[in-house]
């Protein structure tokens, strides 16, 4: 298990099944992801089951987030994650309402970061995201990701185009700022 303040990172498992399957339909955790549809339980064990039946590695970096106490609360993984440059791009989902907006999503995202740079040797770490996102935005940025790009009316949601931002955090960005004394990130 990979340790932060408030939460701790554990390998998916399939015993998670039930709270991933209602997370992922539930229109307010998914409003801004790109998840249109609704997912039955047979996609989503299978989504769970090749996940699961994966050992952890570069190309499967993915961990359920729990509390200290172990409530299962989301996920949180490495896609995209690209060996030959030392990039990946991150993806978080606080599935459990109950926790948003009380720094559990902040300090898993924290807690990955480290890992990402400190164990897996990452330089560059991005995520995409909703302009419309502000909670999630104000996370990124208290974690060090700063605005990269802005892709213009890339998505069509409530009946209205809207822009995905892309963030990014580089390796001597983080570093630089646990030298100055900033808050573990």
């Amino acid at each position: 298990m990979i340790e932060g303040s408030l939460v701790r990172l554990r390998p998916i498992e399939m015993a998670d099944l039930d709270r991933y399957h209602a997370w992922i339909n539930d229109a307010e955790v998914t409003r801004f992801l790109n998840m249109r549809y609704g997912v039955s339980r047979a996609a989503e064990e299978a989504w769970l089951a090749g996940r699961t039946a994966q050992p952890l590695s570069y190309a499967n970096v993915g961990f359920a987030i729990d509390t200290k106490d172990g409530v299962h609360i989301g996920g949180i993984d490495f896609h995209h994650a690209l060996p030959e440059d030392r990039a990946a791009r991150l993806g978080i989902t606080i599935g459990d309402r109950t926790y948003w907006s009380r720094g559990y999503g902040t300090d898993a995202m924290r807690t990955f970061v480290r890992f990402g740079f400190a164990e897996m040797n990452l330089n560059r770490i991005d995520l995409t995201v909703d302009e419309r996102n502000a909670r999630a935005i104000a996370c990124y940025q208290r974690c060090g990701f700063v605005e990269e790009a802005r892709l213009r009316q890339d998505r069509y949601s409530d009946g209205a185009y809207h822009d995905t931002l892309i963030m990014a955090l580089l390796r001597d960005d983080w570093l630089a700022a646990q030298t100055a004394g900033q808050p573990p990130r």
